[in-house]
């Protein structure tokens, strides 16, 4: 009897383990999207999202990809984890129009297994300089230890996953690019597909090299799971942006300059200190000038003196071309899509210039308008005569009582005109009417 328990436990036991088997047997796909430039924000993402599919012992990790570049330090970090990494990574340069280049053609080699759309597009990954693009010998020789350090760093991944290294050699010393199907026929990449269904089928029964040995996928009817960039994420990648930094920086520094301006208005100061952290976080993401940062906080040093100092407009000029110089500086690299766009330079400039000379005209318009209060704002007035006055008397101007001397002789009545102010003694004489 005992037996026969035993046994029916062994089979329940079995059939509990055979059901939950077949429920971890279904095979899930993550996929993650990458739109844009790619710096340490989306870098941060990626090597995350691959140490997460690996403990989730994904089947794999797709990323589709459309990237113009980035930074290499960005770069590197992503190669270095996806080199390494115990899940297999699947990198999809989608939909019909996208990119891999730059940086993405180095992410695109490192992959696993490497897919394009058709219409897509891969190469130029010549790397750019930062700093000065000057024509001197030092500057040469750095470009040349750069692109010998690229070259050699894509000929070595392209080499890992038996890709094509002499193309890859190419795409970074002649910035040379190739449509999807030339990449295929080159060796480039492993498979042209329309959308991800059709890769998931084509990607199903390849064989992939890990650290831990060979795997093959099984993607046929895999269970599709789409992980996107959370909200901190979403935030700091778009701030990331250069033209999204610098206007944080403007804005942060109109508010300080508001608040030491109107000390105790507060809002002004909060906001301010806000965009400006946020400013800075952005700026630690890219490739800055010193310079350029210097020359715009110089701009804003001479407006402030502007307000306390009477230079007639020559500190707002100054500020003026220093703003202008600092913000064509202050990225320091020669890649459009991570230079601050002439069409965010020009208007922050001409508003800033604009503002202050109309705060600098309109002070230079008061100080020469006539004085309306103390001894000054009476000289020119017009009164009565309260009293005869020869030589002293009393007058009456704006309501208000004054005593009052003349070299005329002038009857109770008449209009006076005050010419002279002496402690709190006026000089008067007759209005031309009255005379």
């Amino acid at each position: 009897m005992n037996g026969h328990k035993l046994i029916t436990s062994v089979l329940v036991l079995a059939l509990v383990l055979g059901f939950f088997s077949l429920v971890r047997a279904e095979p899930v796909v993550e996929v993650i999207k990458i739109d844009g430039i790619i710096n340490p924000i989306s870098s941060k993402f990626m090597v995350e999202s691959i140490q997460k599919a690996q403990e989730r012992e994904a089947e794999c990790l797709v990323i589709q990809m459309d990237t113009p570049g980035g930074l290499m330090e960005s770069m590197r970090a992503v190669t270095k984890e996806m080199l390494s990494a115990q899940v297999p990574v699947v990198v999809y340069v989608s939909p019909s129009g996208a990119r891999a280049a730059s940086a993405g053609v180095f992410i695109t080699l490192a992959a696993h297994i490497a897919a394009m759309t058709p219409g897509t597009n891969i190469g130029a990954a010549h790397p750019v300089s930062l700093g000065s693009t000057q024509d001197t010998t030092g500057a040469k020789t750095m470009a040349e230890k750069i692109t010998n350090d690229a070259a050699a760093s894509i000929r070595s991944i392209a080499n890992k996953r038996g890709r094509n290294a002499q193309w890859a050699e190419e795409a970074v010393r002649q910035s040379v690019s190739v449509t999807a199907q030339e990449a295929l026929k080159l060796g480039v990449i492993d498979i042209v597909c329309e959308d991800l269904p059709g890769l998931l089928r084509a990607l199903d029964g390849r064989k992939v090299k890990l650290p831990s040995g060979e795997r093959v996928l099984h993607t046929k009817n895999a269970q599709i799971k789409r992980t996107g960039m959370n909200f901190r994420y979403r935030i700091l990648d778009k701030i990331s942006n250069p033209n999204i930094a610098y206007i944080l920086l403007m804005l942060g520094i109109y508010g300080i300059f508001f608040e030491l301006s109107n000390p105790g208005s507060i809002f002004p100061g909060v906001v301010g200190s806000i965009f400006l952290i946020l400013a800075f976080f952005a700026l630690q993401t890219l490739p800055i000038n010193y310079a350029g940062l210097l020359l715009i906080l110089l701009a804003i040093v001479l407006f402030i003196l502007e307000t306390q100092i009477p230079s007639y407009g020559m500190l707002t000029i100054g500020g003026v071309i220093s703003m202008g110089l600092g913000s064509i500086m202050l990225i320091n690299i020669q890649v459009p899509f991570l230079r601050i766009s002439w069409g965010v330079i020009i208007p922050v400039v001409a508003v800033t210039a604009a503002f202050f000379l109309f705060a600098v005209g309109m002070g230079l318009h008061i100080q020469r308008r006539k004085p309306t209060t103390g001894a000054k704002g009476l000289m020119g007035e017009i009164g009565v005569a309260l009293t005869r006055i020869s030589p002293k008397g009393k007058v009456a101007i704006h309501g208000e009582i004054w005593k009052a001397t003349t070299s005329q002789k002038i009857r109770k009545g008449e209009e006076i005109v005050v010419i002279g102010v002496s402690h709190l003694q006026l000089k008067v004489s007759r209005t031309e009417g009255s005379a």
